[in-house]
C-alpha cells in the first residue's frame, strides 16, 4: 500500500519560514520524481517545485528564490523550505510521486495535503 504523508504546516506570519516533509512508503522512492502542489482557498492545484529522481530541480515563477525542494533517499523523504512567506502563499501542499515507465505509462501518487496559512 502506497502511502504518502505531509507534515511541517502551520500558521506563520508574513515573512517567515517552514520547512515541509513528505515521507514515501510502499514504493521505490529513488526512482520517481518528486513534487509539491499547492491548491489555494477556491483556486485549482498548481505546481510549486518538482525534483526529479536525479535531482533536478524547477520551480513556479512565484516562489523562486524563496523556496527550495530537496530530497533524501535515505529517508524516502522529499522537502519543501519555504522562506519569506508571503499571504499569497496560503494554501493546502499536497506532495505528489510521479513514475513514467518505459512503456510510456504514468504512475502516480498523491498525499493529503498539509495546510499553511501565512497570516499576521
Amino acid at each position: 500500500q502506497v502511502q504518502l504523508v505531509e507534515s511541517g504546516g502551520g500558521l506563520v506570519q508574513p515573512g517567515g519560514s517552514l520547512r515541509l516533509s513528505c515521507t514515501a512508503s510502499g514504493i521505490i522512492f529513488s526512482i520517481y520524481n518528486m513534487s509539491w502542489y499547492g491548491q489555494a482557498p477556491g483556486k485549482e492545484r498548481e505546481l510549486v517545485a518538482r525534483i526529479s529522481s536525479g535531482g533536478s530541480t524547477n520551480y513556479a515563477d512565484s516562489v523562486k528564490g524563496r523556496f527550495t525542494i530537496s530530497r533524501d533517499n535515505a529517508k524516502n523523504t522529499v522537502y519543501l523550505q519555504m522562506n519569506s512567506l508571503k499571504a499569497e502563499d496560503t494554501a493546502v501542499y499536497y506532495c505528489k510521486a510521479t513514475r513514467r515507465t518505459t512503456n510510456g505509462n504514468v504512475t502516480y501518487y498523491w498525499g493529503k495535503g498539509t495546510l499553511v496559512t501565512v497570516s499576521s
